[in-house]
């Protein structure tokens, strides 16, 4: 890319920056983004799977960009991946890293749906085994209740969502407490899952929310028939996904790189021929020259209507 590129995509430079790779068969994409205005900034094309190394040459030379042109980083969001961490400490240390929030609680969610799951098969595992036909007299009892337990683990998979929604409706927590009655371990988990999105409040700071996740880490402990199902509240990750809190215009997600993956994709889609390391670096130039000038177009489309418009007026 020329360095007229990187001039215009840093004319309005917000200091934050959103950092992902995506893979296309054998090859991976590195993206920089600026998490604030959406602009690509730098890409590369590697042939072979990622390794730090990789990733510390690409943002070597992106930060000699930065360097020469006198643009500071403030703070960097990243997903989960251990390719990032090493390169971020070593070329701008100090710097604020943010582990994607929206990464962290998918993570947490699969592993309170997984937590479920397993509920859910110790309660089908305790309903006794009918026989076929229609029950005996004496038996009627037994098989209405085998069949109510049957309905109430039915229930519990149709409504699993209940569990790890971030908002409820009045409807769907009067629908909850239902599920949940007599089931006291059911309502720790979703109890845990809203303790997890408290903790992404911006109105606390990051050291409020740490130990507020502490405070959860110890709860969660004490419930044993739980396994190791959510071990996921044990990870480092989840503490520097907190790392937003401190700083009002850090994003906590990396939506902005996130989009530059989905519109790579569809071009993917798109155009099947693009499947060399070559035509990558040149598509995906091509794409980022347009995206640069769309503003322009707009403008220009919107000057060329007004000035028919005044012709047709005239004439």
């Amino acid at each position: 890319m020329p360095d007229a590129y990187l001039d215009a995509a840093l004319a309005g430079f917000s200091g934050y920056l959103a950092i992902d790779e995506v893979y296309d068969g054998p090859f991976c994409v590195l993206c920089v983004v600026d998490n604030r205005a959406f602009n690509r900034l730098a890409c590369a094309v590697l042939d072979h799977d990622p390794k730090q190394e990789d990733v510390l040459a690409f943002l070597t030379g992106f930060k000699g960009g930065l360097d020469r042109r006198g643009k500071a980083v403030s703070g960097v969001t990243t997903d989960g991946s251990q390719l990032y961490p090493k390169a971020l400490a070593e070329l701008w240390p100090g710097v604020p890293h943010q582990v994607c929030e929206f990464h962290v609680i998918k993570e947490i969610t699969k592993a309170v749906l997984h937590a479920l799951a397993a509920m859910r098969k110790r309660m089908r595992a305790e309903i006794p085994k009918r026989g076929r036909g229609r029950p005996a007299r004496s038996e009627r009892a037994a098989a209405g209740k085998a069949a109510r337990k049957e309905k109430r683990v039915s229930d519990l998979f149709e409504n699993r969502h209940l569990f790890v929604r971030h908002q409820l409706s009045p409807s769907q927590k009067r629908e909850l407490d239902a599920l949940t009655r007599g089931l006291p371990l059911l309502r720790v988990l979703r109890g845990i899952m809203d303790e997890v999105y408290r903790l992404f409040d911006r109105r606390c700071k990051t050291a409020t929310a740490l130990a507020k996740l502490q405070t959860l880490r110890k709860r969660v402990r004490r419930f044993k028939s739980l396994g190791k199902s959510l071990d996921k509240l044990k990870s480092p990750t989840l503490e520097k996904a907190l790392e937003f809190l401190d700083d009002r215009l850090l994003p906590s997600t990396s939506n902005a790189v996130e989009r530059s993956n989905r519109r790579f994709r569809k071009a993917q889609r798109a155009v099947y021929g693009v499947r060399t390391k070559t035509s990558l670096e040149q598509r995906i130039a091509l794409d980022m020259h347009r995206e640069q000038r769309a503003g322009a177009r707009c403008q220009t489309t919107r000057t060329l209507h007004n000035a028919r418009k005044v012709a047709q007026t005239l004439h």
